[in-house]
This record gives structure tokens, C-alpha cells and sequence, in this order.
């Protein structure tokens, strides 16, 4: 039987996305406004579709493309893409209850939080490619993890320096689907 975060967690988990958009529009430069243009939501595993779902990950980004339909706006253009950042709530709170008392649900959630709207932010920028091989992915997410720790910094704490500790660039607990 899955575990699902419950109502203590969910606020954890809104909140840990809200902190970690400040603190990647902080580390990018960006105002409320420009971090906002990225289309983006946060699913927890209640709510995913079953191609959302992945064993083994915190967190699952995956990418829709809606195409421009018939009456769509004209002054738009061929449509957008959207991203949508799968929980893997399971995953989550099984890493959490076997490294207790170290690890901290909400330390772990903000990490999770800045390291998958980093993505968001450079796929929607396409300064990397969402259907990149293997290998790219891989770069990508080495990348990714260091840009997480730069962002992170104005807040590291104890807590979460043990969440940074965990993760080495070698330490593959993201995916990429399309």
C-alpha cells in the first residue's frame, strides 16, 4: 500500500514550493513576474496519472504540449508547453522514516522543490533539451544539482545541510519523462 502525505504535509509541501520559487527567481535574477511565465504544476501521488507514477524517484517531471485548437486566441502562438512535477509521495516519506531522526520531511521537500523548478525553469528557457538522450539527462542533472545548491544557500541550516550532505553529484533520485 502507498503512502500519501497527509494533511500535516501537504501545507509542507505548498509551502517548500512558494520558498524554493523565491529562492530560484533570487538565484536567476527573476522578478515575480518572468518566474511566473513558466507553466508548471505540482501534483502529489494522489493525483497523478498512472504514466506519472515512477518507482525509485522523489520527484517525476514530465512535459505536455498543448497545440493551438480551433476558436484558440490568435495572438497566441502554436500552443505551450506545460510541466507538470509528479510527488512520488511514497518515495518521499519512505527515505524520510529510514534516515529519521536526520532527515527532515520540509528540508527535503525545499530541496526537491528548488531542484525540480530549476528544470522547469531551464527546459521552458530551452537551455536544455526535455528529449535530450541519457547521457545529456545525466549532465543535465549534475548541473541542475549544483545550481540547487547555490540556491539553497541563503537559507542552509543544519537541517538541511544534512539533505545537501545526502546528495552527491552522483546521486540520481530525479527523472525526466516525456
Amino acid at each position: 500500500m502507498p503512502l500519501y502525505f497527509n494533511a500535516a504535509q501537504m501545507p509542507m509541501t505548498k509551502k517548500a514550493f512558494n520558498d524554493a520559487e523565491n529562492l530560484v527567481s533570487r538565484q536567476f535574477r527573476l522578478s515575480e513576474g518572468q518566474f511566473k511565465k513558466n507553466k508548471y504544476d505540482v501534483k502529489t501521488l494522489a493525483y497523478l496519472n498512472e504514466q506519472e507514477i515512477k518507482d525509485g524517484t522523489f520527484a517525476h517531471l514530465c512535459k505536455y504540449t498543448y497545440e493551438k485548437a480551433d476558436g484558440f486566441d490568435e495572438s497566441r502562438k502554436d500552443g505551450f508547453d506545460f510541466y507538470r512535477i509528479c510527488l512520488q509521495d511514497n518515495n518521499i516519506l519512505d527515505a524520510v522514516e529510514r534516515a529519521n531522526p536526520f532527515i527532515k520531511l520540509s528540508p527535503l521537500m525545499l530541496y526537491i522543490a528548488v531542484h525540480e523548478l530549476i528544470h522547469v525553469l531551464r527546459f521552458s528557457n530551452g537551455e536544455i533539451d526535455f528529449y535530450a538522450d541519457n547521457d545529456e539527462k545525466e549532465k543535465e542533472e549534475v548541473i541542475v544539482h549544483n545550481l540547487t545548491r547555490a540556491a539553497l544557500q541563503p537559507v542552509k541550516g543544519y537541517d538541511l545541510e544534512i539533505v545537501l550532505d545526502c546528495f552527491s553529484s552522483n546521486f540520481k533520485n530525479f527523472d525526466i519523462f516525456n
